[in-house]
């Protein structure tokens, strides 16, 4: 228990000290006019008040992420919060506050627009392939898993509410019509509300597993309570042999660190009236993600008396979603398990609208496409029409998709914000630092994953910790060199 209050306090510390040290370095400037006010027309570029635009960031960023990552995580032990709490504060909230920046920054612009700019067309054209990729993932899995926890429901057997079908149908209407109206007709609107239900149901998972979990591990029994109950070590492979690195950091993204963020980032730059609400918009939000991320984290660790086997056998016969039903009514009664499972199949809807919407806007601004009602129909159509015949493969392997081009798509946000920091001249460490891990977690998982190289772990591992090493190196030389380079000519 006390290992749990620990991460959160972490997460508030990290906010409190941390994020205004980074902020520091961004060059934000509250007299400068934003995007909103340069742009208004109505549409994207809409006036949003920073607590709703929080409320926003928070939902748009949430879904299922860190609630479905966290409990697939958890079969790896303890090792789970630690990567949420450490990945949160260092690098996702980091990640998060950056892509706010650099987008608010460039009228709101998405990141393959800003890639283009710092980098060259090459990278630009990378960043596009893989944004475009990712969005387009994310909005199938936000079709698929709500609608499979929906027509899951017991009070809805019988009906059609039943049928998974209805569910994909009736969420791809509502995608239809989030992705094309102005965001001040659904988002604005309805999402804070969304945003302060996912608090509420939190916090009230979080007390109830504090409260009623006799198992919980303390402080001083916490490693021993894994290693006898449970049969591995803090760092050892869960159990079904997969191993800690670098598969924990692809299975938790969201709530340590997650490239879909990034995508979010410029629905709401294009709606801030000030750029001094960029930090408590983005990096508070994802710390508020990281605390949903512990939250389930501990449930899956907590709410199995049997320990890692209980947690497998559900995750083998309904994945995650199954134990948010099982938690949410053990541990709140039927009713209150009933809301909290309808909440979170509200809550990926959420993100996959603004996935979506992300996606036209990604689109837009790639090829300068003038945003009429036409055009946007245009793009729309075809993207869910494609979007719903993807549903009808398996869940697992969109995931495996999804989740890969996550982490490469925050490793290259982070190596995209390390160039924003080296062309101001302030301190780079902040992302190039957590860039190098990421970008060895990154290649670690391209070299043994399935879906990657398939190379065996013993050589494929320790590669990506020898990138690590000279991503280091480099860096290194590179700040040294370009600060002997500042120092001469203020000599001279």
């Amino acid at each position: 228990m006390i290992i749990f209050f620990i991460c959160l306090t972490i997460l508030i510390l990290g906010y409190k000290f941390y994020s205004p040290f980074v902020e520091k370095q961004a060059g934000l400037d509250s007299t400068l006019d934003t995007p909103q006010k340069r742009f208004s027309e109505g549409v994207d570029y809409v006036a949003i008040h920073p607590v709703r635009a929080f409320l926003i960031q928070f939902l748009n960023i949430a879904g299922v992420g860190p609630i479905f990552g966290p409990i697939l995580g958890a079969l790896y032990g303890p090792i789970a919060l630690v990567w949420i709490v450490l990945g949160n504060v260092l690098g996702g909230a980091v990640h998060d506050f950056f892509s706010g920046v650099m987008s608010i920054k460039e009228d709101g612009k998405s990141l393959p627009e800003i890639a283009g700019k710092y980098y060259n067309v090459v990278f630009k054209g990378f960043m596009l392939l893989f944004t475009a990729m990712l969005l387009f993932f994310v909005g199938v899995v936000f079709i698929m898993s709500p609608a499979g926890l929906l027509s899951n429901l017991d009070f809805f057997e019988g009906t059609i509410f039943a049928n998974n079908t209805f569910w994909v149908l009736a969420i791809l209407a509502y995608y239809f019509l989030a992705t094309l109206l102005p965001i001040d007709k659904i988002i604005t609107k309805l999402y804070p509300i969304f945003g302060l239900l996912m608090i509420l149901m939190t916090t009230l998972v979080g007390v109830a597993l504090l409260i009623d979990a006799p198992h919980l591990p303390v402080a001083g029994d916490f490693l021993a309570y894994f290693e006898a109950d449970h049969a591995h070590d803090f760092l050892a492979p869960n159990p079904d042999g997969l191993p800690t690195w670098p598969l924990l950091f692809i299975t938790i993204t969201c709530g340590a660190i997650s490239g879909f963020h990034s995508t979010q980032a410029p629905i709401i730059a294009r709606c801030l009236t000030n750029e001094k609400y960029v930090r408590p918009v983005y990096y508070g939000a994802m710390i508020c993600e990281g605390m949903v991320g512990c939250v389930w984290a501990l449930a899956g660790i907590a709410a199995f008396p049997e320990g890692y086997a209980g947690l497998k056998v559900l995750l083998d016969q309904g994945g995650p979603g199954l134990v948010v039903n099982h938690v949410a009514n053990n541990y709140l009664g039927v009713f209150g398990g009933v809301m909290a499972v309808i909440a979170v199949a509200v809550f990926p809807i959420t993100s996959g609208d603004t996935a979506f919407r992300s996606l036209r806007l990604t689109v837009v601004d790639a090829f300068n496409i003038p945003q009429s009602l036409r055009n946007r129909l245009l793009l729309a159509i075809p993207i869910l029409t494609i979007a719903y015949f993807m549903t009808k493969l398996d869940f697992t392997v969109i995931w495996r998709y999804f989740a890969f081009s996550n982490m490469l798509l925050s490793t290259s946000v982070l190596w995209l914000a390390t160039k924003y920091l080296f062309d101001r001249g302030t301190f780079h460490w902040i992302t190039s630092i957590p860039a190098v891990i990421a970008t060895a977690v990154t290649i670690s998982y391209i070299m043994t994953a399935a879906i990657g190289l398939n190379l065996s772990s013993d050589f494929g591992k320790p590669i990506g910790v020898v990138v690590a090493v000279i991503g280091f190196i480099t860096l290194a030389i590179v700040h040294t060199t370009k600060y002997k380079k500042i120092n001469l000519t203020d000599e001279l």
